[in-house]
């Protein structure tokens, strides 16, 4: 889906209503603009209460920490 707005003179943007909807997008929820090569990514950044268990499963086996340590 493409979706086109305009950069307001206080360097606001409006949230197309069919990209709200399709991503449950509510006020105050937070985003974060990412640059990447040529364009800027929008990431939702979920709530502390949404993100637990995001890492479940992950491998832990290589953490930086524990191969700082060996050093």
């Amino acid at each position: 889906m493409e979706a086109l707005t305009t950069i307001s003179t206080k360097y606001q943007i409006m949230i197309p209503r069919e990209v709200r909807e399709q991503f449950n997008l509510k006020p105050g929820q937070k985003v974060m603009f990412i640059p990447y090569k040529n364009s800027i990514r929008l990431v939702i950044v979920p709530s502390i209460k949404d993100a637990r268990g995001i890492f479940k499963g992950m491998n832990t086996d290589n953490i930086r920490e524990e191969v700082d340590e060996e050093r």
